[in-house]
C-alpha cells in the first residue's frame, strides 16, 4: 500500500469513526465476525480493512463498517476467491461506502452460493450477532426463512448468508407482513431474471457452442464458464438493481433528498472474479 493509500485510509478511518454504542475493540470484533484477531491483523497489513480509530487509551475501536466488510470478504472467500482478488474488488468500493452498501454487495455475492446450513445454540447466535435475542424475535426470524428449529429446543438450523440481514430487520420499524411481502416479490423476479439469464445462456451460448465444438476439454471449459460469470452478473444485478430504486425514489420523493441509507451510487465493477 503506497503513502497515498495509507494516507486516505487514516482519514477515512477519522471520518468514519464509529458512535461509542457502536465501537468495538479488536478481541470484540473478532468475536462478532467468528474470526481470529491474528485474522483481523492480517486483514489490517494487506488493506482489506480501514484502520481502526484510536480511542482512548491508544486503544483501536473498530466499528459496523469493519464487521461489514469482514463478512463481504468471508463471503468472497467462499465464492472462491483469492486474497488477491478480494483486495482488487475491495479498491474498487467507493471510498466512502457505507455499512448497509457493504451488506447489499455481501448479500448480492452470497446469493450465488451453493444452499448452506449452519448449526448454532441460541449462546452461540447472539454472539455471532452481538445482542440478545427474544423468544420474539427468534419466532420471526423463523417466520423469515432464517432459522428453523431442531429437535432440541436450544439448537436451530441457520442461513448463515440471511442471519446478519435478518437480525437488522427485526428493528426496522415495519410490519412482518410487509417485510414478508417485500421478501415476496424480491423472490420473485430475482427467480425470474435468474431463469431468463440461465435460459439465455443456455440457447444462445451453451447450445452453439456444443454442437460446433467436439473437443471435450474445449466443452468442458465453456460449461465451467457460467460459474466464472456469476460475480459479473451479481455486479450487474446491483448496478440496475440499485439505479432502478433511484429513479423509482425520485419519483416518490420528487422534491425531498433519498431517504436516508438509500442506495446512492453504483457499485465497483466487475475486478471481482476470480484468479486462476
Amino acid at each position: 500500500m503506497d503513502d497515498h493509500e495509507d494516507g486516505r485510509d487514516r482519514a477515512r478511518a477519522a471520518r468514519d469513526a464509529p458512535p461509542e454504542a457502536d465501537a468495538l475493540t479488536v478481541d470484540q470484533l473478532a468475536a462478532r465476525a467468528g474470526v481470529t484477531v491474528r485474522t483481523i491483523r492480517f486483514y489490517s497489513t494487506r488493506g482489506l480493512l480501514p484502520p481502526p480509530t484510536i480511542g482512548p487509551r491508544r486503544v483501536g475501536r473498530y466499528g459496523p463498517d469493519h464487521l461489514s466488510r469482514l463478512a463481504l470478504i468471508e463471503e468472497l472467500q467462499a465464492q472462491g476467491m483469492t486474497l488477491a482478488a478480494i483486495e482488487r474488488y475491495l479498491q474498487r468500493l467507493p471510498d466512502d461506502i457505507s455499512p448497509h452498501e457493504l451488506a447489499l454487495h455481501r448479500a448480492m455475492v452470497a446469493s450465488w452460493m451453493p444452499d448452506t446450513v449452519d448449526e448454532a445454540t441460541r449462546g452461540q447466535l447472539e454472539s455471532r450477532v452481538g445482542r440478545a435475542l427474544t423468544d420474539d424475535d427468534l419466532r420471526r426470524l423463523e417466520a423469515l426463512s432464517v432459522l428453523e428449529p431442531t429437535g432440541d429446543p436450544d439448537l436451530f438450523r441457520v442461513d448463515p448468508g440471511m442471519i446478519h440481514l435478518g437480525v437488522r430487520l427485526l428493528d426496522v420499524p415495519i410490519s412482518q407482513q410487509a417485510i414478508l411481502a417485500a421478501r415476496d416479490v424480491m423472490l420473485e423476479h430475482t427467480r425470474s431474471a435468474a431463469r431468463a439469464l440461465s435460459t439465455l445462456f443456455r440457447d444462445e451460448v451453451w447450445q452453439p457452442y456444443r454442437e460446433r465444438e467436439d473437443d471435450p476439454e474445449q466443452v468442458a471449459r465453456m460449461k465451467s464458464l457460467s460459474a466464472h460469470m456469476q460475480p459479473m452478473v451479481v455486479q450487474a444485478l446491483v448496478t440496475a438493481f440499485q439505479r432502478s430504486m433511484n429513479e423509482e425514489l425520485r419519483e416518490v420523493f420528487p422534491a425531498e433528498a433519498a431517504p436516508e441509507g438509500a442506495p446512492s451510487r453504483a457499485p465497483a465493477g466487475d475486478d471481482g472474479a476470480r484468479d486462476r
